[in-house]
């Protein structure tokens, strides 16, 4: 069974939708929104699904994750942004790559789409989902599941600011295999349109900086930056 852990902050335009995506699946086991301090009306639309733990914790990805997989009673920990929305099928897709135990985690395609409608810049959200097809270690846009077990023995994600998705994966690389299904999850391209170059860089650049040996505090404060 699969426990969905979803990091919120300032999520009311998403939050409903995903929830309701979610709870329309079987094979989901529970799901733990981990809101990081909203200041809109995210949390109040979260508890008003009864079957969803809403939970607080520090600010930041990894911080909020981790909050959420504590406790968590699935065998599998799914871990999804407000933004990503799931194939109706994925607890089936999980199901498949798991049969191999030798299979700790894994993660989905990416399709990124214009979801303001109002941009030239839409044909070309799909160059981001280029790197989705070809890595080795997923980032968190592509839904990341781990097995429960494997993601404790690790260690959960780092406590850094920047690329903790990358870092898990890397480490969930030495306990076992990571796969990336055959099927796709729906990415906004809202942080893309709003800011094109930015995003480039910080998509395509950090990661690689990372590889480098760059400290994830050196690049958050490049992050800051640029920003």
């Amino acid at each position: 069974m699969i426990s969905v852990i979803l990091p919120v902050l300032n999520e009311e335009q998403r939050i409903r939708q995903r929830l309701e995506e979610l709870a329309a699946m079987n094979g989901i086991a529970e799901i733990r929104v981990v809101d990081g301090g909203s200041t809109d009306a995210t949390v109040e639309q979260a508890r008003a699904f009864p079957k969803v733990t809403v939970l607080s914790a520090p600010r930041g990805r990894a911080s909020q994750m981790n909050a959420g997989a504590e406790g968590a009673r699935g065998s599998v920990l799914l871990f999804l942004h407000a933004d990503v929305a799931l194939p109706p099928d994925a607890p089936r897709h999980i199901a498949a790559a798991l049969e191999d135990p030798r299979v700790v985690a894994g993660a989905f395609k990416t399709w990124t789409v214009d979801d303001v409608g109002r941009s030239r810049l839409g044909p070309l959200l799909h160059l981001a989902d280029l790197r989705s097809r070809y890595t080795r270690h997923p980032y968190g846009d592509q839904a990341l599941f781990v097995r429960a077990e494997a993601f404790r023995a690790v260690g959960g994600f780092p406590a850094q600011p920047l690329m903790e998705d990358l870092e898990l994966s890397r480490r969930l690389w030495r306990v076992g295999r990571i796969r990336t299904v055959d099927a796709r999850v729906t990415v906004s391209g809202r942080r893309f349109l709003a800011r094109p170059v930015f995003y480039f860089l910080a998509v395509n650049g950090f990661p690689l900086l990372y590889r480098l040996g760059v400290s994830p505090h050196t690049l958050l404060r490049l992050y800051q930056h640029v920003r």
